[in-house]
């Protein structure tokens, strides 16, 4: 295992003949770097990113800022800064590991574990595709008419045809990554002509919890701290066959900024929705009482201007989750394709997390948005399992070399790992309680 996990960062390193070149040629070539060079390694954290940004976090933002003005903000700051970390572990691992993370799992640490590893990012993916389902067929409703469960059957055939074609993950990113910025730019430019209070807002930075939100702060820290969008990260990063030495930017270009994006983005939805609707202080709890943040910024059409945005998240999402759960648990399974074809496997487990999602919104149609908010919540009880397998194998010295964790990425590893694991119990008791 040694010898073969050696392999991938020699071969990549720069050389004359047989001979390396000096650590310093090594430097200048970084130096070298164009900006369009620097901008070609954006991707995988941003399609995290933009993962994270699908109609559930919309959903439970809308939510907080409506029911709680301000007082959730801290939420989305302390997950975006634990999310972070947690990416760079995952692309650090993509970038050493000579397999993909969850063969590196079955090799370092036991089959059994690799397979748990890829039925709990599944278990993930099931959650996620519930408010995905929902998201699409409220968004396209709203915007287009007619009955919410037709367009997510219709939706789902759509996102089920194109995993039909090959390469799917380089046709994702680039629609998630205009997304993101697509998006970025409509609630910048809400949260500012909403005319918010910026102080009141400020104040939601110290961490607070109504007694009657955490339902809601485990469903934002589900959606923003997702462990599963980070453990995908690697897959990404391992696609692009990053090297060791595109790491430092990696970091500057993809990582932070495609995870602090949509950090900002959620906190912009929960400030506009505090001063749209928070004078009401009742949680918005209909697809009409979402739509209604965007009216400042449009007037009437302000609420479909939000359809928009919110279908198109909701179908964007909804392909990059099957398409996840459908890779990492093959691969589990040890039925990934490859050379880039999608495996018969791949495809049924996708097809799987569709029918699930579809199957859900069928059932429960009386309270939509609360099924998107109890969804994202249940990620939480998986998290913590994933969490920590990307921390141990951040850790393998024998595999991770000078990329392994430094003392301090530990750090913020464990305070990830602890909240979430927290939440997970905190979770467990309110449902126990029948809360």
């Amino acid at each position: 295992m040694t010898e073969h996990t050696k392999t991938p960062s020699t071969s990549r390193e720069p050389r004359t003949g047989s001979r390396r070149l000096p650590t310093s040629s090594v430097k200048a070539q970084k130096t070298r770097r164009s900006f369009w060079g620097q901008l070609a390694l954006i991707g995988p954290a941003f399609v995290a990113g933009a993962w994270q940004f699908g109609p559930g976090n919309l959903a439970t933002a809308v939510q907080a800022g409506s029911g709680y003005q301000y007082t959730l903000i801290w939420v989305i700051i302390v997950s975006t800064i634990l999310m972070i970390f947690l990416t760079d572990m995952s692309v650090r691992l993509g970038i050493k590991s000579p397999v993909s993370l969850i063969q590196s799992i079955k090799d370092h640490l036991g089959k059994k574990v690799g397979l748990i590893a890829g039925i709990g990012v599944f278990l993930v993916t099931l959650c996620f595709s519930v408010g995905n389902a929902v998201g699409l067929g409220l968004g396209a409703s709203m915007l287009l008419g007619g009955s919410p469960v037709m367009w997510t059957i219709i939706g789902t055939i759509l996102v089920a045809t194109l995993l039909l074609f090959r390469n799917v993950y380089r046709v994702i990113e680039k629609v998630l990554v205009v997304m993101v910025a697509i998006m970025a730019i409509a609630f910048v430019t809400s949260a500012f002509i909403a005319n918010p209070d910026w102080a009141a807002a400020a104040s939601g930075l110290i961490p607070s919890v109504p007694n009657d939100a955490w339902l809601l702060v485990i469903a934002l820290v589900g959606t923003n701290f997702s462990v599963n969008a980070a453990f995908y990260t690697s897959y990404g990063t391992k696609e692009r066959a990053r090297s060791e030495e595109d790491y430092r930017d990696i970091t500057m270009v993809d990582t932070i900024p495609g995870i602090v994006a949509p950090g900002i983005m959620t906190s912009l939805v929960i400030i506009v929705a505090a001063s749209v609707l928070g004078a009401t202080g009742q949680v918005a709890s209909t697809m009409g009482q979402l739509g209604s943040v965007f009216e400042p910024l449009a007037g009437p059409i302000g609420t479909a201007i939000f359809a928009v945005g919110f279908t198109g998240a909701a179908f964007s999402a909804m392909t990059a989750n099957c398409t996840a759960g459908g890779t990492m648990l093959s691969d589990a399974l040890n039925r990934r394709g490859t050379n880039g074809i999608t495996s018969g496997t791949q495809k049924l487990i996708s097809g799987i997390i569709l029918a699930f999602g579809l199957t859900i919104t069928v059932i429960f149609q009386t309270s939509p948005i609360q099924v998107i908010v109890i969804a994202q919540a249940l990620t939480i009880l998986v998290a913590p399992l994933l969490a920590t397998l990307i921390v141990v194998m951040a850790n393998r010295r024998d595999m991770m070399g000078s990329l392994r964790n430094r003392w301090w990425q530990n750090l913020f590893g464990l305070a990830g790992l602890l909240a979430v694991l927290a939440l997970s119990i905190r979770l467990i008791l309110n449902f126990a309680a029948g809360g």
